[in-house]
């Protein structure tokens, strides 16, 4: 028996945009190196150039026995009351930014009428933001909802863990999936104030998450939100179509203006009510298609943050007919 088999299977599913590639993410890394990188300031304040440090400003070093003058608001009360002796905690600056990576694998991203699936957009547009993240100096991590997440790391070390980690979340669906809710408050529990966070999530999925959620994730973190979009849920167009799930098929007809209404509802209304509301919180929010660049997002995820009633960053979504 051949051991050839089955690669011209997954070569054929790449090229399709069924499934992604560990090399097609990894080759992503050049659109990020081409884009031009803000400057660093070096003379002073002279302007909003970014610092060269990241994260929340100040991290815990360690703790040492008080001395006379120290910030009684720094006591380690915990190592004083084991000890018996007066301790205060000493901080250094901290140097390297967290970017976490939230992977929405809900069944529905398993799905493409135009280049690829919105699940090989998800991992693509999370391969962007991994090598984004790597020229930036950060610390890398990545999660979804129904197994342990994969661990901060930084150097190419990170970079590789957490693109081996898209390229099989996204391969298939899964068969846990805790869902995008799980996910985003396991992420909460994780990220620490000054981190940058990334969603990649379907309209749906993102809908259904608490407000309360999104306002908290947003309040000490910048938070991305790329939703994943086929062309078709945004402008289908004015007839019968027909889809196979499995072994039925089923036919959707879509001339009258209910169907429409109802199918705008159900794809087009969501990511619109959240570019309504989640930008009033602290989140920049894009709509990628499938059919558009990987990168395409991150130009928005650069930009300051829309004003309160801000629309979508990049990517307006019409309504249905």
């Amino acid at each position: 028996m051949s051991t050839r088999g089955p690669a011209p299977a997954v070569a054929d599913a790449a090229q399709e945009g069924i499934a992604p590639t560990l090399a097609e993410l990894v080759a992503l890394r050049a659109q990020v190196q081409r884009a031009p990188q803000p400057r660093r300031g070096r003379h002073g304040v002279h302007g909003p150039a970014p610092s060269s440090l990241r994260g929340r400003g100040m991290e815990y070093a360690e703790s040492r026995e008080y001395a006379i003058g120290d910030d009684v608001r720094r006591m380690d009360w915990r190592l004083t009351a084991r000890t018996g002796r007066a301790h205060t905690k000493l901080f250094q600056a901290e140097r390297e930014r967290l970017t976490l990576l939230v992977a929405d694998t809900a069944p529905s991203l398993y799905f493409g009428t135009r280049v690829r699936f919105k699940s090989v957009q998800a991992a693509r547009a999370g391969a962007v933001a991994v090598w984004s993240a790597l020229q930036s100096g950060d610390r890398i991590a990545a999660l979804r909802g129904g197994e342990p997440a994969i661990p901060p790391a930084s150097g190419l070390r990170g970079a590789m863990r957490v693109l081996d980690a898209l390229a099989r979340w996204y391969a298939r669906p899964p068969q846990e999936d805790a869902g995008l809710a799980v996910a985003l408050e396991h992420a909460q529990r994780l990220l620490r104030p000054g981190a940058q966070l990334v969603v990649l999530a379907d309209a749906s999925a993102a809908a259904a998450v608490p407000a309360l959620r999104w306002t908290a994730l947003a309040r000490h973190h910048q938070a991305t939100l790329v939703l994943l979009q086929d062309p078709l849920e945004r402008d289908p167009p004015r007839r019968t179509l027909a889809f196979r799930t499995g072994t039925r098929r089923i036919e959707l007809g879509l001339e009258g203006d209910g169907a429409r209404a109802r199918w705008n509802e159900a794809f087009v209304e969501p990511a619109r009510a959240l570019a309504r509301t989640l930008p009033a919180q602290g989140w920049r929010v894009s709509v990628l298609s499938t059919d558009a660049g990987a990168g395409d997002w991150l130009r928005a995820a650069d930009a300051p943050p829309p004003p309160a009633g801000g629309g979508l960053a990049t990517g307006a979504v019409p309504a249905a007919g």
